[in-house]
């Protein structure tokens, strides 16, 4: 996990990392961190992008990368050989599915196909024969997890990758996902999850819940690549497709995990010093739950995952992560009393005195501090939006019982809530069902936060997580030192 990135690797900064004091100072990452580059590593950053060429920019790339500040730039990456991949499929009945997905993965890789315990055992063995796939009968249902597992004992081939049997592959989708693997410190890549279009024949899933489904479901991790890790804007990748590091995997998934197994993995490989990337540039097409039922019971079952990851990873599961600062800005403001807005105005104006006495070394420290503070202020306020229409719903619905300024809280945050995730995902739905379908889709999976945290006995999947961080100044170095 230590060979430097190899001569040629490209990086670039991704959308989210500004620029400033004329290149000298970057700031983004996950977390948000503050670099302040050395004359030689802004000569290495080129239009936001550094190409490797030596030692001295492969460090500096790989700085970028674990800071999550940067991106591979999957297009210039030499592609590696696909025929070394194998994969494993995980399936209970569904033949008509796993027909469809062994289509699309064609002929030239050997193929696993783990049946966990089918009721029609007779069908999945059928369409495995005809794709010649090699069918692994468990007898008993074991699970997800456990029956990936059972396929990863019989890879023999350096990659494998991870298919679910409601999956279609898109062309070039595990090519472009092996390029990431150019860099020795990544086990696994993910891809973009896309709806799968009903029958293969329309063009789009059909029904308000289809069509909700396609532009907010839960596989789909946004337009943007990245690092995943915890905490990180994308924080976990889903197992409906995953190509990994066979290596890397050791024992695989946590086979007592029936949910949530996914990101435990994923959670574990960053622990122990991996990298897991997040592409989009490579699709798959899920057949997602459009039957209102079917996909509530999905939403709550997600929900139940929270504690399970609580018990393994702590606050990492938490649904929010406040500074002491940002949490006084929010309940400030969710106070709704007079004084509510001097209070926030005085927390702002202390959490932008301390940051910008950070980043004195900044030409204009004042206006960078009060960036950052702002960014920091809109990041509380909306993860508090989270709080109560998500996870804390139960007790915000208490609470509008018997308080008119919870019921304005509540309306304000579904408001703002609504406009902002309709905009920014462009449904073909209406506005009113949309904001039904999200007000659904946040009930549903806070109802199995809450029933895992029951049965579990314990709120660590509800509780936030409040801690200090700093804006730190850093080294001036090629490689750059950040504080965060």
């Amino acid at each position: 996990m230590t060979t430097p990135l190899p001569e040629g690797f490209v990086v670039r900064l991704n959308r989210n990392v500004r620029v400033r004091d004329g290149g000298r100072t970057l700031v983004g990452g996950a977390p948000t961190r503050v670099v302040t580059l050395s004359p030689t590593a802004r000569r290495l950053l080129a239009d936001r992008t550094i190409r490797v060429r030596d030692r001295m920019s492969a460090v500096l790339a790989d700085r970028l990368l674990e800071t999550g500040m940067a991106d591979p730039v999957v297009a210039e990456l030499p592609g590696l050989d696909a025929s070394q991949v194998t994969f494993v499929v995980p399936v209970r009945d569904r033949p008509a599915a796993l027909d469809r997905l062994l289509t699309s993965i064609g002929d030239r890789n050997r193929v696993i196909v783990v049946d966990d315990c089918s009721h029609d055992r007779a069908a999945v063995a059928e369409v495995a024969a005809a794709h010649r796939a090699e069918l692994v009968a468990l007898p008993v249902n074991v699970g997800p997890a456990a029956a990936r597992n059972e396929g990863l004992r019989r890879v023999t081939t350096p990659f494998v990758a991870f298919t679910d049997s409601d999956i279609v592959l898109e062309p070039g989708t595990v090519s472009i996902l092996l390029r990431h693997f150019n860099d020795s410190r990544v086990a696994m890549a993910a891809p973009l999850v896309l709806a799968l279009p009903d029958d293969r024949v329309a063009r789009r899933p059909e029904g308000w819940v289809g069509r909700y489904e396609e532009a907010r479901s839960s596989l789909a991790l946004g337009p943007d690549p990245g690092t995943v890790r915890p905490r990180a804007p994308v924080s976990w990748v889903p197992s409906a497709c995953l190509v990994a590091r066979v290596d890397a995997l050791e024992d695989g998934f946590s086979a007592d995990m029936r949910v949530g197994e996914d990101v435990d993995l994923v959670w574990r490989l960053v622990e122990r010093g991996w990298r897991v990337r997040y592409e989009p540039g490579a699709t798959v097409r899920h057949e997602h739950r459009t039957a209102v039922s079917d996909w509530l019971g999905r939403k709550a079952f997600y929900g139940t995952g929270a504690h399970l990851l609580a018990q393994r990873h702590g606050s990492d599961v938490a649904p929010a992560v406040l500074a002491p600062w940002s949490a006084g800005f929010a309940l400030a403001l969710l106070a709704q009393r007079r004084w509510s807005l001097p209070v926030a105005a005085v927390i702002f104006a202390a959490a932008a005195a301390r940051i910008s006495a950070k980043v004195e070394g900044s030409d204009h420290p004042v206006r960078f501090a009060s960036s950052l503070t702002a960014s920091g202020a809109a990041a509380a306020v909306w993860q508090t939006t989270g709080l109560l229409l998500r996870h804390w719903w139960p007790l915000a619905a208490v609470g509008c019982v018997f308080s008119r300024r919870m019921r304005r809280a509540v309306a304000a945050a579904a408001v703002l809530d609504t406009v902002g995730d309709y905009r920014r995902t462009r449904p073909r739905l209406d506005p009113v069902r949309f904001a039904i379908a999200r007000r659904l889709d946040d009930a549903a999976y806070g109802y199995g936060v809450w029933y895992g945290a029951i049965k579990g006995r314990s709120p660590k999947a509800l509780l936030p997580d409040i801690r200090w961080t700093t804006v730190g100044r850093s080294g001036r170095s090629a490689s750059t030192r950040t504080s965060s």
